[in-house]
């Protein structure tokens, strides 16, 4: 199937890394599980990494004890006799390690390619999701109807769990549900789903990947020799376009998930229903009920998408139209995506946190009306005029925080100058009890009070889910004191 060799996941002394010399680059999620594997196939390892950190030497350590050769704080330069690089999806294609690599011949996989190569020839098929935003709970929704199936599934990948543990470890799985990043497919040439989806493209990473043409390329990617469904986004024609490109295996078909009413070989919504039309005999005249809308949580309409996805997946899979719905039933969202901490003199506080981008903020902003929108942080090089023109009439007032908040600002002016707006200058630990306090001030009774910052948080809190946090705390007081 497709390109990519299909290796044994038992070490043995004919393994095709024996006697390689292979360099990791990071340590990290995706690293240190890369090292042990290829240690353990006789490869002659050498781990280098950037940083010098008390967690980088606890790995380090842990390495060494194997005998695999670490070099902290030297993760520019190519170590010498290298065969092949294994490196961790956040590297850059443009670090010095890399472009040594290149011109001396040198192959560069990521860590998903390395598990690819590994599966053993009984290995579990990959249902693999990507797209800008919705990834993680996509998978995640996909490995609760599979379970709710009855069969033995994982979420892996991007989403946090090492996808070579997922492959070379002692449980067998029937089916996984694969997240994956730009980055991960970025340095993945081979691997082949069974199916996959891209769930929207909208800008981000460009500085990573250079032009947005090479962030839709490497998303693309995910679609390569899929079999049986290339899922994509009605209302986003350039998922569909990659479609159009990918080189898949015969008699897989293209089909498409909408907030609509579907057509034949798409699944949308009816009257509150969730149905497919693509997975049912004749599907030019039947469709089946999946769920009720009601059984999405929560059931704002980007995550009503991100079910419709999960449930193309797997169906594609053969899993039953009762999985769906139970499935769908027993997910429970992770923190800081949309929700919802609590109601406080008629009005509802959200946190969406996880909206670090325009993207996904626009889709949490169209869930809700009235809105006092809290936004801002780093703004990672976006622009603000087309999530500000399209959000506009759903606001009630704006209270803006951190590095970059002065982009929101002008455009709220250009595009919203009827909408009041509180600027605040401080990043110390009170301005998120600050920030609330003059959302609440600007708020009536029916409104929500939603943080969907639009940007990253690392200007002011750790990550999203401090910031997060610290909004829930926020509420919280604000609700004590009410």
């Amino acid at each position: 199937m497709g390109s990519g060799q299909v290796t044994s996941s038992v070490p043995s002394a004919t393994s095709e890394f024996q006697g390689r010399h292979v360099t990791v680059a990071g340590l990290g999620v995706s690293g240190v599980p890369a090292a042990k594997a290829l240690h353990a196939r006789g490869a002659i390892v050498t781990v280098v990494n950037d940083g010098d950190d008390a967690r980088a030497r606890e790995q380090a350590a842990e390495l060494r004890a194997l005998g695999i050769t670490v070099r902290l704080a030297d993760g520019a330069t190519l170590p010498e006799g290298t065969e092949l690089i294994v490196t961790a999806p956040g590297w850059q294609p443009d670090k010095p390690l890399f472009l040594a690599a290149g011109k001396a011949g040198v192959p560069v996989w990521g860590d998903v390619e390395l598990a690819w190569r590994l599966r053993g020839p009984d290995a579990a098929p990959w249902l693999a999701v990507t797209g800008t935003n919705g990834k993680t709970t996509t998978v995640q929704m996909l490995a609760s109807i599979l379970t709710a199936a009855g069969l033995r599934t994982a979420a892996v990948g991007n989403i946090g769990v090492s996808l070579l543990d997922a492959v070379l470890g002692e449980e067998r799985y029937d089916v996984l549900a694969v997240e994956l990043s730009s980055y991960q497919l970025h340095w993945a040439p081979s691997p082949r789903p069974h199916s996959a989806v891209v769930l929207n493209l909208a800008p981000d990473h460009l500085d990573w990947h250079g032009s947005m043409e090479a962030y839709a390329a490497d998303k693309g990617r995910v679609y390569e020799g899929n079999r049986v469904a290339c899922v994509y986004n009605v209302a986003d024609e350039r998922t569909e376009e990659l479609v159009r490109e990918a080189d898949v295996e015969e008699g897989c078909r293209a089909v498409g998930f909408t907030l609509g009413a579907p057509a034949p070989s798409q699944l949308g919504v009816v009257e509150g229903l969730l149905v497919d039309r693509a997975f049912v005999p004749d599907r030019y005249k039947n469709a089946q009920e999946l769920a009720e809308v009601a059984d999405v949580n929560p059931p704002a309409p980007h995550n009503i998408a991100n079910a419709l996805a999960a449930a193309a997946l797997a169906r594609a899979f053969g899993v039953p139209a009762t999985a769906v719905r139970d499935g769908l039933r027993a997910f429970k969202p992770d923190a800081h995506r949309i929700a919802h901490v609590a109601d406080i003199d008629g009005v509802r506080y959200v946190d969406d946190s996880k909206a670090t981008n325009t993207h996904a903020a626009e889709a949490s902003l169209a869930a809700y009306e009235p809105i006092v929108w809290i936004a801002g942080g780093l703004a990672k090089g976006a622009t603000f005029d087309e999530l500000v023109a399209r959000s506009a009439k759903r606001l009630r007032g704006a209270v803006l925080i951190g590095a970059d908040r002065e982009l929101i600002r002008d455009a709220l002016a250009r595009h919203a100058p009827e909408v009041p707006v509180v600027d605040l200058d401080r990043t110390d630990t009170g301005a998120m009890l600050q920030a609330v306090t003059e959302a609440k001030r600007l708020a009536r009774p029916g409104d929500t009070v939603l943080l969907a910052p639009a940007c990253a948080s690392m200007d002011m809190f750790t990550n999203y889910n401090q910031r997060g946090d610290a909004f829930a705390a926020a509420v919280r007081e604000l609700g004590t004191g009410a």
